[in-house]
């Protein structure tokens, strides 16, 4: 078997413990890692909303983590395209795409140019939706003081 380079894409917004997870995960199984992180105009077509944190920040951030040999940042919403640049082999992504008909389309073109799709447990108690939901409800806060989850506002 060759070298095994990995691509882990994600919008790593508010860089957390789950988005650390699948990229030690993705290292763990891999010679090279690339992480693509998502651009904010690709997220604001996905998700509908732009990132807290700005594409270069974001990109700084997964730099810096010891598990990633190379950051690139994601522009065009076919992974096909993605991969027709940097050839990857084995692509890693959160196990909340597994069996969905998105992740199976996924599954099957990249089966199709001999690429294998790894899934890894996404991390359910800490997410970006969760973290964006904090905020919002740190910044509606009437009284200087007040208390969410323990943590003085």
């Amino acid at each position: 078997m060759g070298l095994r380079i990995g691509y882990a894409p994600g919008a790593f917004d508010l860089f957390h413990i789950g988005h650390l997870n699948i990229l030690k995960h993705a290292r763990s199984q891999c010679d090279f890692l690339v992480a693509g992180v998502v651009s904010d105009e690709m997220l604001e077509q996905a998700k509908g909303r732009l990132p807290v944190i700005p594409l270069a920040e974001r990109m700084e951030i997964v730099a810096s983590i010891g598990y990633v040999d190379k950051v690139y940042a994601e522009t065009v919403p076919d992974k096909l395209q993605v991969w027709e640049e940097l050839r990857f082999n084995v692509f890693f992504k959160g196990d909340d795409w597994k069996g969905t008909p998105k992740g199976d389309r996924l599954e099957a073109a990249f089966r199709a140019v001999g690429v294998d799709v790894v899934f890894f447990p996404y991390t359910v108690q800490t997410s970006s939706s969760a973290l964006r939901t904090a905020l919002e409800l740190i910044n509606r806060s009437p009284e200087p003081g007040h208390r969410l989850h323990g943590v003085r506002l």
